[in-house]
């Protein structure tokens, strides 16, 4: 059943609707159950989603990413032969929040650099990325934000990040994720804060990364 519903689904693009699990029991003349059974697998592994009320859709294909390795997403979306592109939505250098300064060892009200990114991969959005950083990273503000690694940037002036600490979480896409991501205002999106520390353990980069749930699969492993 779930090789008939995929062969189905191939020939469709994403955001396509497709026939209801009663349709699919009387085109396959097969019991609710099995159908059922099918269609929840392929839901699980985001071949399609369902929308409650409305119907069953096709799928996104989906970037599979590692937790656990210290990698950019420029870095993630190579590894998959992806090619990625950003488009700069904040450059500047402001007053730190209370929580990034303290973050990042600086003093209260100290400049930060912030570097706010909807990031692309083959020109599909998949993550917002807001970034900020130390004052001393200002010479970040003249690099092409849109198309270089700031990962690679920072590597090239003597700031490697080395290790990171952060947190993840599931969360519901806000009206700006929706608009920026091309999502229903409620979908599931991914939410990654991280803070990055060079190799004596200096603080280089505050990140939090909204990712699109629907694009990506992440896996971890426990030992």
């Amino acid at each position: 059943m779930e090789r008939h519903i995929r062969g189905r689904i191939a020939g469709l693009k994403p955001g396509d609707q497709i026939e209801s699990d009663a349709e699919l029991c009387d085109l396959f003349q097969v019991s609710r159950m099995t159908v059922r059974q099918a269609t929840q697998r392929l839901v699980a592994e985001g071949a399609i989603y369902r929308i409650s009320g409305v119907g069953t859709f096709v799928g996104e294909p989906q970037v599979h990413r590692q937790m656990g390795k210290l990698r950019s997403f420029t870095e993630e979306m190579a590894l998959r032969g992806m090619t990625v592109s950003s488009t700069v939505l904040a450059s500047e250098l402001r007053v730190g929040s209370q929580e990034e300064t303290t973050a990042l060892r600086l003093a209260p009200r100290s400049n930060v650099v912030h570097v706010r990114r909807l990031r692309l991969a083959d020109e599909q959005p998949m993550a917002i990325e807001n970034v900020v950083l130390p004052p001393s990273c200002a010479w970040l503000l003249r690099e092409d934000l849109a198309h270089g690694s700031l990962h690679q940037a920072l590597t090239e002036q003597g700031f490697t990040p080395s290790r990171a600490t952060g947190t993840q979480i599931a969360a519901i896409a806000t009206e700006d994720d929706a608009a920026l991501l091309e999502l229903p205002v409620g979908a599931a999106i991914f939410v990654e804060r991280r803070l990055i520390t060079t190799g004596d353990g200096t603080p280089v980069e505050l990140t939090e990364s909204r990712y699109a749930g629907s694009r990506f699969v992440f896996h971890i492993e426990l030992a």
